[in-house]
């Protein structure tokens, strides 16, 4: 079959066991076909780019991890598309494997609309696409084989959606940038209007040239989606949920940084971007040309969105307030993102007035250890004391609507205790096979400020040459990348 897709591929018809899978040798046969791919493109070896690419459009191994990916590890693995088909047990992917050796699951069918919560916006949705089952697996599979390549080009304050890069990252290129030894004293704090929807699909097709995988990327970016029942033709845009979207957006973001030169500061994540400057004569310069760069790709700056800021002032940016003082660069969480928070949990009390006060520990305890981690890096001391604070209200409002006929005294002696130097402590006592056993609320005030240390600019895990690198890196593990998901609700 043409343009190297996996018709055919690995062992067809072998017989599959998926609980006796090395996933180790898995994973090392793709993260090494990947360095391959990554070191050819920085030699600009474009033959031998091509023939690695269709070797890892080819790989067994990479089908494999590509359906653990899909079926097993993603957040979306029992979201259907339009065939209605997921693989949530080892059978089925089993399954899914010998399928996947069929030409028909490689053909390109029509995502399924859904709407979700905009994050942080109550009330508002935004669209999801979502895939069948086989254009998920085979977009995995495309972009093991395409992604390592362009990660060798990206550059280097890129930071959306690109392995070994988080928001943490960019927010810290904002401190370098906005602190005392660089001191740009302006922002041009930017979003662009529906990036995922109206981005130029021939750009993307002209951006991605003519590599292994193409000829599938153009068929799904095409293939439409299907709301209500109703087909709807998609002339631009990739979709908001398929597994290459990212990617392909990257792709064609890719150069503004080039573009703009020294002179300016860049750092983008995703579709948000801050460019950074000396003065806001050179910001309003620079505008037009930025508009016009974006206007090729099919897109444009968000009029309500954008502005330009005085550092000085501060701007949001990935949950953060970014603002100088004196010599300072200060990262606080935004303030509407504390807000979230608090309301969030409130709600969550006023819908669940006579829950188990273990089953209150454990939701709260799952939402603050993920947003205390996110915020951990900023200088976020004082909004951890006043979260703590509001916790500790809507905590104690809630002991007394539950007993209504026992005094404050009662009520504090069997909820509220002193742990960690902390007399009023929310508590409750959990049995478990050892005896009862003392659960209490996390302690937002206990954890500890630090410093992100931020990716190195051109680094990437796919770079053979950077192996001590990263393995240093991942030994710290999530401190280097906290979860972003609860925490930009």
């Amino acid at each position: 079959m043409k343009d190297g897709t996996n018709y055919g591929i690995g062992a067809e018809g072998q017989k599959l066991d998926w609980d006796s899978i090395d996933w180790e040798a898995v994973e090392r046969r793709v993260t090494n076909l990947r360095q391959r791919i990554f070191r050819a493109t920085r030699e600009q070896k474009w033959n031998q780019v091509r023939s690695l690419m269709k070797l890892m459009l080819r790989s067994r191994s990479n089908l494999l991890l590509s359906v653990r990916r899909v079926t097993q590890t993603n957040k979306g693995k029992s979201t259907p598309g339009i065939d209605g088909k997921v693989a949530l047990t080892n059978k089925a992917r089993a399954t899914v494997i010998r399928q996947m050796e069929e030409r028909e699951f490689w053909k390109a069918k029509p995502s399924r609309r859904i709407y979700i919560p905009k994050a942080g916006k109550p009330g508002q949705l935004r669209p999801l696409s979502i895939p069948t089952l086989g254009n998920r697996i085979a977009q995995a599979i495309v972009k093991n084989a395409l992604e390592p390549s362009w990660e060798a080009r990206f550059e280097a304050h890129s930071y959306g959606f690109r392995p070994g890069r988080s928001c943490h990252d960019a927010i810290q290129q904002c401190w370098i940038r906005l602190n005392k030894h660089t001191r740009d004293q302006w922002i041009l704090d930017a979003d662009i209007k529906g990036a995922f929807d109206n981005i130029s699909q021939k750009y993307i097709l002209e951006a991605v040239g003519p590599l292994p995988g193409r000829q599938l990327i153009r068929r799904w970016l095409a293939a439409g989606y299907v709301e209500n029942e109703q087909f709807h033709r998609t002339e631009s845009g990739t979709g908001q949920g398929a597994v290459i979207s990212p990617l392909l957006a990257n792709i064609a973001l890719d150069g503004m940084q080039r573009l703009l030169g020294n002179k300016f500061g860049f750092i983008r994540y995703a579709d948000d971007f801050a460019v950074t400057a000396k003065s806001k004569e050179q910001l309003d310069l620079v505008m037009p040309t930025i508009e016009g760069w974006l206007a090729e790709r099919g897109l444009a700056l968000h009029p309500d969105k954008t502005q330009i800021v005085k550092a000085s002032d501060g701007f949001n940016f990935l949950g953060f307030n970014i603002r100088t003082y004196r010599d300072t660069c200060l990262t606080i969480p935004q303030k509407g993102k504390v807000l979230n928070l608090l309301r969030k949990l409130r709600n969550w009390l006023k819908d669940n007035k006579t829950e188990l006060p273990e089953n209150v520990l454990r939701h709260f305890n799952a939402i603050l250890r993920g947003w205390c981690n996110y915020y951990k890096t900023g200088a976020s001391s004082r909004v951890f004391g006043y979260v703590r604070h509001q916790i500790w209200r809507m905590l104690w409002k809630w002991c007394l609507h539950r007993h209504p006929n026992k005094n404050q005294a009662w009520v504090r002696s069997k909820y509220f205790a002193n742990i960690n130097g902390d007399s009023w402590t929310f508590h409750a006592m959990v049995p478990v096979k050892e005896g009862p056993k003392v659960m209490h609320i996390f302690q937002v005030t206990r954890v500890k400020i630090e410093r992100h240390v931020k990716v190195a600019d051109r680094s990437s895990p796919d770079d053979p040459s950077q192996r001590e690198y990263w393995l240093k890196r991942r030994k710290r593990g999530s401190r280097y990348a906290p979860n972003s998901d609860e925490a930009l609700k």
